[in-house]
């Protein structure tokens, strides 16, 4: 029976779905007591002693590759800024600001693969630039783009490392797509863990930062265990459709996270897109975009 050619579409469109909204799943979360970092941890924990269960030759892999070491750091730390900002700030700034990759492919690329950096990536660079420069700036003003508050910062902190997380997925493209991801689901137990766990230490009981897991309720188990099932199912619906479509392509849909999570904010929050932050998402989805058809272009 033939494939359906839309598929790997949709599959990659549910990851998106998934991911822009996950914000709701972590923000409920947090309302039982759980912290998104803590969160973040559990749920990668569950999808990792799945893929043990299913797939045990992926821990072998795993550790026999060090390179993967550096790609589970990566998306750790990926996790770390987005599901913690998303979960404190407001989410479409936090989301764009994300999305500032264009800035840290460009300069990632260049100092750990020594790639040349040309004039079009200069133009995408200055166009992201100037799309952070609206979002970041109060209505009405411009300034230098400095995130004014911790969930901006943790944005711009996760876009970098998702940066480099894509450049890892890059580089180790000979290693299998399972072992690629279990290092992702890894580095989402490892880092958040880690710095959930420092902060607490260094901050102490009722900080108002980070504090030790609490078991959660009946409701916070259940929104736990769905959110990693809905992630898992997520995870493979990009590995399916990113491994049916060519690389540009796969870049191209997965900017429909973006739609996602601002619709989702305006509806389920109070936050509103204003024109200023709308032109300059539009500028750095355009950047993102731009990138993703000049790798086409590449290949």
């Amino acid at each position: 029976m033939p494939e359906n050619r839309a598929l790997p579409y949709l599959a990659l469109v549910l990851n998106a779905l998934v991911w822009g909204v996950s914000w709701w799943p972590l923000r409920e979360l947090q309302g039982e007591g759980l912290h998104p970092l803590w969160s973040s941890a559990f749920t990668y924990l569950l999808g990792a002693l799945a893929m043990l269960c299913f797939m045990p030759k992926v821990w072998g892999e795993f550790v026999r590759h060090k390179a993967l070491w550096l790609l589970a750091l990566a998306a750790g730390t990926t996790m770390v800024g987005f599901n913690w900002g998303v979960s404190i700030g407001e989410v479409i700034r936090v989301v764009l600001l994300f999305y500032l990759m264009p800035i840290w492919a460009v300069l990632i690329a260049r100092v750990a693969l020594n790639e040349r950096i040309t004039l079009k990536a200069l133009l995408r660079v200055g166009l992201a630039f100037a799309g952070a420069v609206l979002v970041l700036s109060p209505n009405g003003s411009l300034g230098f783009p400095l995130p004014s508050n911790l969930a901006e910062w943790l944005g711009l902190m996760g876009g970098a490392a998702f940066a480099l997380n894509n450049i890892m997925l890059r580089h180790q493209a000979e290693r299998t797509a399972q072992a690629r991801l279990f290092a992702m689901f890894v580095g989402g137990i490892v880092a958040p863990s880690a710095v959930a766990a420092l902060l607490a230490l260094l901050l102490g009981e009722g900080n108002a930062f980070v504090q030790w897991p609490v078991l959660p309720g009946f409701y916070g188990g259940l929104v736990l265990l769905a959110f990693a099932v809905t992630l898992l199912v997520a995870n493979y619906g990009l590995q399916y459709g990113a491994s049916r479509l060519p690389a540009n392509v796969t870049s191209v849909v997965m900017l429909s996270e973006v739609v996602f999570a601002t619709l989702s904010a305006i509806v389920l929050t109070q936050e509103v897109l204003t024109l200023q932050v709308g032109i300059g998402g539009a500028m750095i989805v355009l950047a993102a975009a731009l990138s993703a058809l000049e790798n086409k272009d590449a290949h």
